[in-house]
């Protein structure tokens, strides 16, 4: 009988022992989860922290640009950088008139199809392009020997142009014909905000200005290795170009764009774009447009 109980007692024993066992094993993997989510918490915060941090900074950069802009009054530069530290952040700052870009919905056929040639398309292709383009934003003309929605449906779309102006610049994409190639390079040159029908051609990228009509390769070296010394000086501006003076804007445009690159303290880089209209009731400017957590490099450019 003493042999049962001593037996009975050491499988009780073992069993405990099991369980014991078992419940280290289940501490030891909850501790293992528990630090791989305080790890994990722990990088989330930091990169909360970092977004944090940056949209305050894109904020005060915005901030500062609107305000260097309205001190100037009319005579505001149509282009200019500034670069500063705010929180331990070192903030670079490029910003640039909207003229300097075309304007999907007041540039004329000839300027849309001369950026269409400038960025690879045929001749024929680039005023296709362009037709298509102002059909898009065009309101429909009963009658019209062309019907644009009638295009699109013989095309297959399930829906036709917005037939009013573009709201976006991606919407470039949604226009019948459109290479996705072709209006991905088009999409750093073209805006809906400045609201003229001519470019800033002080300012402009080279593409721009290639898509002015009339404008020639000889012409445009000649212009562009030029363009520093004529300044502002209209006339000196318009002789250079010769025929393709007829797009050029001589206004600048209550809309600027601003490339803002950020380095926190603790080496992390971002950049943003921001697009704010000045001159805004009850207010010195009002956001336009604003993108965050671009890939800063060095050929980033307005």
């Amino acid at each position: 009988m003493a042999l049962q109980d001593q037996s009975r007692l050491q499988a009780e024993r073992g069993f405990v022992l099991v369980a014991v066992l078992w419940m280290l094993m289940a501490l030891a993997a909850l501790a293992t989860i528990f630090s791989a989510f305080l790890a994990n918490s722990a990088r989330a915060i930091a990169v909360n922290d970092n977004a944090l941090q940056a949209e305050a900074l894109v904020s005060a950069a915005v901030e500062l640009t609107a305000y260097q802009l309205s001190l100037s009054g009319e005579t505001r530069p149509g282009r200019g950088s500034f670069q500063t530290r705010l929180n331990g952040g070192e903030i670079v700052v490029s910003f640039v008139s909207e003229t300097a870009r075309i304007d999907l919905n007041n540039a004329p056929r000839e300027l849309l199809a001369g950026l269409m040639s400038a960025l690879g398309a045929s001749n024929d292709d680039a005023h296709d392009h362009a037709d298509r383009i102002v059909g898009w934003r065009s309101p429909a003309a009963p009658g019209s020997a062309v019907h644009e929605d009638a295009l699109y449906r013989a095309a297959g779309r399930p829906s036709g142009p917005r037939q009013a102006p573009f709201a976006h610049v991606n919407e470039l994409g949604l226009v019948l014909g459109l290479p996705p190639a072709l209006v991905e390079r088009a999409l750093a040159f073209v805006t809906v905000f400045s609201g003229s029908p001519g470019v800033d051609v002080v300012n402009a990228r080279p593409e721009v200005i290639a898509a002015l009509p009339g404008m020639t390769p000889l012409m445009l070296r000649q212009f562009l290795g030029d363009r520093g010394a004529l300044g502002n000086d209209a006339q000196a501006i318009a002789a250079a170009l010769g025929e393709a003076k007829a797009s050029v804007s001589p206004d600048k445009s209550d809309a600027y764009r601003m490339l803002i690159r950020l380095r926190l303290r603790n080496g992390w880089e971002t950049a943003s774009e921001v697009v704010i209209g000045l001159k805004s009731e009850g207010s010195p400017y009002r956001v336009l447009a604003w993108q965050n957590g671009m890939t800063p490099s060095r050929d980033m450019e307005l």
